[in-house]
């Protein structure tokens, strides 16, 4: 992988080979590249949080695909460019602006990119989650957060989103449920056991979310969790 170690990408970009490759090639390396943006955007940003959160508004509303899965990977794409604004325009004032202007190399600017990624990454990580992986790694002897390398932050990153995103699910869930209770158990004592309570619990689940309007709290909520 090319976060097992930076200085393999760093003797890539500074070797002679690398420098001296056709610009059509480099061009056809580029394109390849694209190919990783998908797995970089769920492993390295705060898409995965985001989307998981939306996906448990629609479970929890019981309303089937609606919304459709476009639009909530639509709102999930932009609502992690929002939360990730910051840490781009690092990205672009540190990295990739110096290199286009030729001030810095491409290694600079990988290492930079990097550790803004990092520092994006690392506050939004838990503790428990980033020692387990560098227990498991067998690197207990780190300086700080800040020098763990990618391999070992990405999956500590991941497996805090998914808590953090599950956690926040589940705080969605409860009124829901709570619906759902109180409408089974009208139906029992009308001895209407036959009709499916969700039936009946879904327009009020629906009334009470834009009564509150839910998806402005949702949103609100996600972008202050990223703090």
């Amino acid at each position: 992988m090319i976060f097992e170690d930076p200085t393999i990408v760093q003797r890539a970009m500074e070797s002679e080979g690398f420098q001296q490759l056709s610009p059509q090639l480099k061009v056809a390396l580029f394109l390849g590249s694209m190919v990783f943006i998908s797995s970089a955007l769920v492993t390295l940003t705060a898409f995965t949080r985001i989307v998981i959160v939306l996906s448990f508004v629609r479970r929890a509303l019981s309303t089937q695909e609606i919304p459709p899965t476009p639009v909530i990977l639509g709102l999930s794409l932009f609502l992690t460019l929002f939360v990730m604004a910051p840490t781009f325009r690092a990205i672009e004032n540190d990295a990739v602006g110096p290199y286009l202007d030729g001030t810095i190399t491409g290694a600079e600017a990988w290492q930079s990119g990097s550790d803004a990624l990092r520092a994006f990454m690392i506050t939004q990580t838990r503790k428990s989650d980033l020692m387990l992986f560098v227990d498991l790694a067998g690197m207990e002897g780190l300086e700080s957060p800040e020098s763990t390398p990618m391999r070992v932050l990405v999956p500590a990153f991941v497996t805090s989103e998914l808590k953090t995103a599950f956690i926040m699910g589940f705080c969605l869930y409860l009124p829901f449920v709570l619906i759902d209770l109180v409408v089974s158990v009208i139906l029992m004592s009308l001895g209407m056991m036959m009709m499916p309570p969700v039936v009946i619990s879904t327009p009020f689940k629906l009334l009470l979310f834009v009564l509150v309007d839910g998806w402005q709290l949702v949103v609100r909520a996600l972008s202050l969790s990223f703090g």
